[in-house]
């Protein structure tokens, strides 16, 4: 079993979900046990640095013995709260919004997303994939009439601050941010932003550098 959390680097923690993709990967083949420097061949971190990570959590290693691929897959999917569900919103029902309200792998990774929302009157109303489009002027109560957790924001950076108030003012904990902003929010609250065009511009300097 796992030690009781410490306080844990984010550059940790944002290679454990990479862990749990390849640790995913070979349950999918059968495979039992894992050495640490099998496991470096997959990830491409060394295997002192991925023992080290996971003693950041316990450990979960046997010398001479590797890693249980089934335990180890189970503790880290509890690191990262997958054993556990988050009910979301979506705001936003343009296309990135439709598509991110239909990504399968949402309720794998423990989040159902309940509805979405929009300020565009001819979007309300509409039924994208199962999911109903509700006005923004009904997000609060229902966020707190169905307990949502997340709030996840699609929209163009203009008034995204805005949203990520009324989601915290409704009681959200969590705001995964599409927008090209930098949000701000209580400490209280966590947000994880995804920069589409800093990762774009980040492809286009190593582009540059081959040439």
């Amino acid at each position: 079993m796992a030690k009781e959390i410490k306080k844990v680097s984010d550059i940790v923690i944002r290679r454990l979900p990479k862990y749990h993709r390849y640790l995913s990967d070979l349950l999918d083949r059968n495979v039992d046990r894992i050495s640490s420097q099998e496991l470096s061949g997959l990830t491409g971190f060394t295997a002192s640095q991925i023992r080290q990570d996971l003693n950041n959590f316990g450990g979960f290693g046997q010398q001479g013995y590797g890693y249980n691929v089934q335990a180890l897959h189970t503790e880290i999917a509890k690191i990262l709260g997958i054993d556990k569900t988050y009910r979301a919103v979506v705001v936003g029902a343009g296309r990135l919004g439709s598509v991110i309200s239909t990504y399968s792998g949402f309720k794998a990774s423990g989040f159902e997303i309940l509805a979405m929302f929009d300020k565009n009157p001819e979007k309300v109303g509409k039924v994208i994939d199962g999911l109903k489009v509700y006005s923004l002027d009904d997000m609060a109560d229902f966020i707190k009439k169905n307990k949502v957790e997340v709030g996840i924001i699609t929209v163009p950076k203009d008034g995204s601050q805005k949203i990520a108030d009324d989601f915290v003012a409704a009681g959200i904990k969590g705001i995964w941010n599409f927008a090209p902003v930098d949000l701000v929010v209580p400490e209280d609250v966590v947000l994880e932003s995804v920069r589409l065009n800093d990762s774009l511009l980040t492809l286009s300097y190593y582009l540059t550098e081959k040439k």
